[in-house]
C-alpha cells in the first residue's frame, strides 16, 4: 500500500497519493484505552455486577478471575499468532490462515455482526442511562430517542477525526470513570467495610455454589472486545510488541479490577447482608455503597460517569468496526468505496459514514416498533453479537495450531498448541454457559432467545455460503482474502507465510 509524503499531506490532484491509515501512531496505552474502554467498566460494575451478587453470592468475584484467567491463557496463542499475521483484519485474517479461506470469510462476516451488534445496542442503554441520570439528578424527564440519535452523532464525529483523537479522548473518559470506582474502593478499604474486611468471598465454598455458572456467563461478557487489540496494527508502534502488551494489559486490568471491585462492595455491605441489598436494590447497589463510603456527590457524579462511559464504550466499538470494514473492502468482500481514508484526518471515514447510516436504521426500527430502549435494543441487539464475539474468540484459538503447522517458525510448543487448546475447550465451555442462561440476560420469550442464538450460526454458514460464491464468481478476491500485506519493515520474521489454502 502506497504512504502519503510526509512533505504535503493536503496535496490533492492526479499527481497525489492515496491517503493510508497513519502509521506508527498508536503506543501500548492507547490500544489499551480502546481495548478497556470497549468494555465499559462502570458500566458493567454499576449495571451487572449487583445482579451477577444476587445469583451468584458472595462468590461473585471469582468469576470474573476465572474469565479472566480463561482469556490470559488465551491471548497466548492469540499473541503469538499476531506477530506472524499481518492482515489488518485481525480475527478473520487469522481464522482463514489457519482454517482456510471459507471458515475466514464466515468468520469476517461473523465479525460485522457480532462488533456491530454490540455496538448498534448500546445505543439504546444511552438513551436509557441518560434519561435515568436527568430524572435521578434534576428531575427532569427526556425521552430516550433524541439522546440515542445524538449519540450517534457523536460518536460518528469521534470515528471521523483521527486516531489520536480517539486515544486522548478515551483516555481521559476511561481515566474518570476508572477513578470513580477507585474512589469507592478506597472509601470501603478506609472505613473497614460494614464489619470488617473479609476474604470470604474467594474461600471455596462460597465459589463452587450452583450461581457460580450464571456469574461466569456475565463475567465472560464483561470482557468483550478484549480482541480489538490486533485490530490496529496497522497504526501502532512497534506492533510485534505494542499488540502483545495491550493485550495482556487489557486483560490483566479488566479480571483483577472487576474482581477487586465487586469484592470491595460486597465489603459495603458485609458477607451475610450484601445478597439481600442487591436483591432489595439491584440498579442502586453501587449508588448506595458510594453515598455511605464517600458521599452524596461522588453519587451524583456516579450517575454522569455511567454516561461517558457509554460514550466512550461506544466510540471504541466504532472505531474497531471501521477498521475491520476497511479491511474488508481492500480485500475486496465489501464495496470498494468503502476503503477510502481521509486524507487530513486519516480515518476510514466513508465505512463510519455507512456504520453510523446502520445504527441509526436500526434504532429508529426499535422506536417505531415501540420498543423498550433497555430490555430490547440492548439486551436483544447485544446478546447475539456478544456470543458471536466469543465464537471468533474460540475459532481462533482453533485456528492457531494448525497455523503454526503449517509455517516455519521458532515459538515454544506451550503457545502454539497446549494454550490454543486449553482456550479453546474453556472458551467452548463459557460459549455453553452463556448460551444455556440467555433468558438471564434477555428476559425473553423462548422463541425470542432461539431466534438470538440462531443468528450466530446462521450468519457463519452464510459466510461459508458467500465463500464458496466468491471462489466461483470472482477467484481473484477469493484468491487473495486473507492474504498478508507487503512486509512492513526489511524481512527478519521468523513466519514463512503458507500459500495453500488448508480447506483445498
Amino acid at each position: 500500500m502506497s504512504v502519503t509524503p510526509k512533505t504535503s499531506p493536503e496535496r490533492t490532484g492526479p499527481a497525489a497519493e492515496p491517503p493510508t491509515l497513519r502509521r506508527a501512531t498508536l503506543g501500548t496505552s492507547d490500544i489499551v484505552f480502546f481495548v478497556v474502554s470497549a468494555a465499559a467498566p462502570l458500566t458493567v460494575m454499576a449495571g451487572v455486577a449487583p445482579l451477577a451478587i444476587v445469583l451468584g453470592g458472595i462468590g461473585a468475584p471469582a468469576g470474573y478471575l476465572i474469565a479472566g484467567i480463561t482469556l490470559v491463557i488465551f491471548a497466548v496463542g492469540f499473541t503469538t499468532m499476531s506477530r506472524h499475521v499481518r492482515n489488518g483484519g485481525a480475527f478473520y485474517a487469522y481464522i482463514a490462515q489457519g482454517l482456510g479461506k471459507p471458515a475466514g470469510i464466515g468468520a469476517a462476516l461473523l465479525a460485522m455482526v457480532g462488533y456491530n451488534g454490540m455496538e448498534i445496542g448500546v445505543y439504546g442503554l444511552l438513551g436509557s442511562a441518560t434519561a435515568e441520570t436527568a430524572e435521578a439528578l434534576w428531575g427532569v424527564h427526556i425521552p430516550w430517542l433524541p439522546v440515542s440519535l445524538a449519540g450517534l452523532l457523536i460518536i460518528w464525529y469521534g470515528g471521523f477525526r483521527s486516531i489520536e483523537f480517539g486515544a486522548k479522548l478515551l483516555g481521559v473518559l476511561l481515566v474518570a470513570e476508572t477513578g470513580i470506582l477507585v474512589l469507592l474502593a478506597g472509601g470501603v478499604l478506609i472505613k473497614g467495610g460494614a464489619n470488617g474486611l473479609s476474604a470470604a468471598s474467594f474461600a471455596p465454598g462460597n465459589v463452587l455454589v450452583p450461581g457460580t455458572a450464571v456469574v461466569l456467563a456475565f463475567a465472560f461478557t464483561a470482557f468483550t472486545g478484549f480482541e480489538s487489540t490486533a485490530i490496529y496494527r496497522r497504526e501502532a508502534r512497534d506492533p510485534g510488541r505494542t499488540i502483545r502488551r495491550a493485550t495482556y494489559i487489557a486483560v490483566a486490568f479488566l479480571g483483577l479490577f472487576y474482581a477487586f471491585v465487586v469484592w470491595t462492595v460486597i465489603q459495603a455491605f458485609g458477607n451475610d447482608e450484601v445478597v439481600k441489598a442487591a436483591t432489595d436494590d439491584t440498579g442502586g447497589l453501587f449508588f448506595a455503597a458510594i453515598t455511605t463510603y464517600v458521599g452524596g456527590w461522588a453519587a451524583d457524579l456516579m450517575h454522569i460517569l455511567i454516561v461517558t462511559s457509554i460514550l466512550a464504550s461506544l466510540l471504541a466499538f466504532h472505531n474497531a468496526i471501521n477498521r475491520y470494514g476497511l479491511a474488508l473492502a481492500e480485500e475486496g468482500v465489501l464495496p470498494k468505496t468503502f476503503a477510502r481514508i481521509h486524507r487530513r484526518h486519516r480515518s476510514p471515514y466513508v465505512v463510519g459514514v455507512a456504520q453510523s447510516l446502520l445504527g441509526l436504521t436500526v434504532v429508529l426500527a426499535f422506536a417505531l416498533a415501540g420498543a423498550d430502549p433497555y430490555t430490547q435494543l440492548l439486551l436483544w441487539v447485544n446478546t447475539p453479537g456478544g456470543i458471536g464475539l466469543m465464537a471468533l474468540q474460540l475459532l481462533a484459538a482453533i485456528a492457531v495450531p494448525f497455523y503454526f503447522r503449517r509455517i516455519t517458525h521458532t515459538e515454544g510448543v506451550l503457545r502454539t498448541v497446549v494454550a490454543p487448546t486449553v482456550a479453546a475447550v474453556l472458551l467452548a465451555a463459557a460459549i455453553w454457559l452463556v448460551a444455556s442462561k440467555i433468558d438471564v440476560f434477555t428476559g425473553a420469550s423462548s422463541t425470542v432467545n432461539t431466534i438470538l442464538l440462531a443468528i450466530v450460526p446462521v450468519t457463519f454458514v452464510v459466510g461459508l455460503g458467500l465463500a464458496r460464491r466468491l471462489r466461483r464468481s470472482r477467484p481473484e478476491v477469493y484468491a487473495r482474502f486473507g492474504a498478508e500485506p507487503e512486509p512492513e519493515q526489511p524481512a527478519g520474521s521468523a513466519a514463512v507465510p503458507a500459500q495453500a489454502d488448508p480447506a483445498q
